[in-house]
C-alpha cells in the first residue's frame, strides 16, 4: 500500500549542518533530489534570507557539501537557486531511502529541523528505511505518515513503524509499563536484541504518536520538535 511519510532529522546531523550555524537565519527548500551513485545526492536547492557571497563563503566550508553551482541568477524575489552536490556521509542517508524503494518528494528546513517527505510503495519499506538510517547512527523521528485506503485515496494512520510497534507491544507485554515495573529498559533491550539507547528512543516516538492520538492531535499537523 502506497505510503507517504514525513520524517524529521536534526540539522546537526544532516546536510549543510555548518551553513545553518554560520547563517541562523536562512532559509531552505528543496526543489528536487536525484542520486549519484550508490552514496551521492545532488539536490536542486533554492535558498533565501541571504546574499550569494555569504551563502557560497558557508557552502565552501561546510564539510557536507562537496560542490556546488548557481543554476539562476537575478531572481524576482532575490532567492538563490543551486545545485548541491553533498559528500557521502549525507547522501547515504538518502540512499538508504532510494534502496527501499523509496522518493523524496520534497524537504525544507524550518527551527534546527530538516523535513523529509518521502513516498513509498509499501509501509514495509518505510519500516526498513528508517531501520536503515538508525542504523547509521542518525536519530529520525516519522512525525506523519499517509497510506492510501481502499477507495484510493489517502487516509491518516498513525505514524509508528513496525520497529516501535514491536517494542511498545513487548514493553506493555513484559510489565515495563506496570507500576512497579517488572522489567527494566536495559533487560527489555537484551529481549530485543537492540542497544537500551536505541530501545529509549523507540518507545519515546512511540509514545508520542499514541500520545497525540488521543489529544485528538490534527493528523495534518507535524508536531513541534522536542
Amino acid at each position: 500500500m502506497t505510503t507517504i511519510a514525513e520524517l524529521s532529522l536534526s540539522t546537526d546531523e544532516f546536510a549543510l549542518a555548518e551553513t545553518f550555524q554560520e547563517l541562523p537565519a536562512l532559509e531552505v527548500r528543496v526543489e528536487s533530489v536525484v542520486a549519484e551513485g550508490p552514496t551521492r545526492t545532488v539536490p536542486l536547492v533554492w535558498f533565501s534570507e541571504v546574499d550569494r557571497e555569504s551563502l557560497e563563503a558557508a557552502l565552501e566550508a561546510d564539510a557536507t557539501v562537496d560542490e556546488y553551482r548557481q543554476l539562476l541568477e537575478n531572481t524576482a524575489d532575490g532567492d538563490l537557486f543551486y545545485r548541491v552536490t553533498y559528500t557521502e556521509a549525507v547522501g547515504s542517508v538518502c540512499c538508504c531511502v532510494y534502496e527501499h524503494g523509496g522518493t523524496v518528494l520534497d524537504a525544507r528546513v524550518a527551527d534546527g529541523q530538516w523535513t523529509l517527505r518521502l513516498l513509498f510503495p509499501h509501509r514495509e519499506e518505510l519500516s526498513d528505511a528508517v531501520s536503515g538510517i538508525e542504523a547509521q547512527g542518525v536519530r529520525i523521528d516519522v512525525r506523519r505518515m499517509v497510506e492510501a485506503g481502499t477507495d484510493e485515496d489517502l487516509e491518516t494512520t498513525a505514524a509508528l513503524t513496525e520497529p516501535q510497534q514491536e517494542a511498545i507491544a513487548e514493553a506493555y507485554r513484559q510489565g515495563y509499563y506496570d507500576v512497579p515495573r517488572e522489567i527494566s529498559l536495559e533487560e527489555l533491550a537484551n529481549e530485543l536484541d537492540i542497544s537500551h539507547q536505541a530501545l529509549s528512543e523507540r518507545l519515546r516516538r512511540a509514545n508520542r504518536v499514541l500520545a497525540g492520538e488521543q489529544l485528538d492531535e490534527p493528523a495534518g499537523e507535524v508536531a513541534t520538535p522536542d
